[in-house]
């Protein structure tokens, strides 16, 4: 096994320590950086993980154990090596909101910024999409078009009062396309192609299995697959919402380039020399917890 070592990283200028020193690392950001060698090398050992982390030994167990629990890895003696997955793989609903739960919220407290009073949006499926739902409740006078069972859910239990009686003022009007379920509770197929190809929103935000720089955004089931392209072209921008275990994951299909993508909004525990990576390929990179570059506005509504 060829030995590449792990290159520092700093932080911007600005308060706080610097992050040159490893023994400053976050728990997250440390588990990002050991995840990103262990899918880059195919493998890492305990020892050189202490010593190129200036961790102890205990330390890095525990990293490890957390990685192996998230199903990012797999504990060997000795050290740790990806999971090989079969591309075609899909977790079912609940099994996915079990991973990274903190981040989802993180995300979908910062994405729901991005949603102005009185647009047309659309949310794919998803378990973040899920949880950006509950923080959209709050903004006024949508219109959501979604293929996911559960987001329909979530506007549909909030639209009516406690009290009874018709719709709570401001509650969003909600389109469920129709179609076949899939094990995260999608609807795909011809039905949901045919009401999706039919509609424009002003944006959309995009759960993914995987998104990388090669493949782009990517799913494990085909038919998803056609639905969510068929979501794409029907949008004005587009948002991806994904915390930083999708990076570098690859799907049996590819749905969109990351060329099509206008924003990423992701979790601190994407490592700092991903964050370069991806600012260099997609013109929007918001890292939910932390300012971003340029002040996040709500996107526009056309014609007003």
């Amino acid at each position: 096994m060829s030995r590449r070592p792990l290159r520092t990283v700093r932080q911007r200028e600005g308060p706080g320590p610097a992050l040159s020193e490893n023994q400053n690392l976050l728990a997250e950001q440390r588990r990002a950086l050991i995840l990103d060698e262990v899918r880059r090398r195919g493998g890492v050992r305990v020892n050189e993980l202490t010593r190129r982390l200036n961790v102890s030994d205990m330390t890095i167990r525990r990293d490890l154990d957390a990685l192996a629990r998230q199903g990012v890895i797999e504990k060997v003696h000795g050290g740790a090596v990806p999971v090989v997955e079969a591309s075609t793989h899909e977790p079912g609903f609940e099994a996915k909101s079990a991973l990274e739960p903190g981040a989802k919220e993180e995300i979908a407290r910062a994405a729901a910024a991005l949603a102005a009073p009185g647009s047309a949006i659309a949310l794919s499926g998803g378990t973040t999409t899920f949880a950006l739902a509950r923080r959209l409740l709050d903004v006024p006078d949508l219109t959501v078009v979604t293929n996911s069972v559960r987001v329909a859910d979530v506007f549909h239990d909030a639209r009516r009062p406690a009290g009874g009686g018709g719709a709570r003022p401001g509650a969003a009007t909600v389109v469920l396309t129709g179609g076949i379920r899939t094990p995260s509770d999608s609807l795909v197929g011809p039905v949901a192609d045919r009401a999706i190809g039919s509609l424009h929103f002003d944006v959309l935000f995009l759960g993914v299995h995987g998104i990388s720089s090669e493949a782009g955004l990517s799913t494990p089931n085909l038919a998803e697959a056609e639905t969510n392209r068929r979501l794409v072209r029907a949008a004005r921008r587009i948002v991806v919402v994904a915390d930083h275990t999708k990076w570098g994951t690859v799907g049996l299909s590819s749905f969109a380039s990351l060329e099509e993508v206008d924003t990423f909004v992701t979790d601190s525990g994407l490592a700092p020399e991903l964050r370069a990576e991806i600012g260099e390929q997609l013109p929007g990179l918001l890292v939910a917890g932390e300012p971003p570059a340029e002040p996040a506005d709500a996107l526009p509504v056309p014609g007003r």
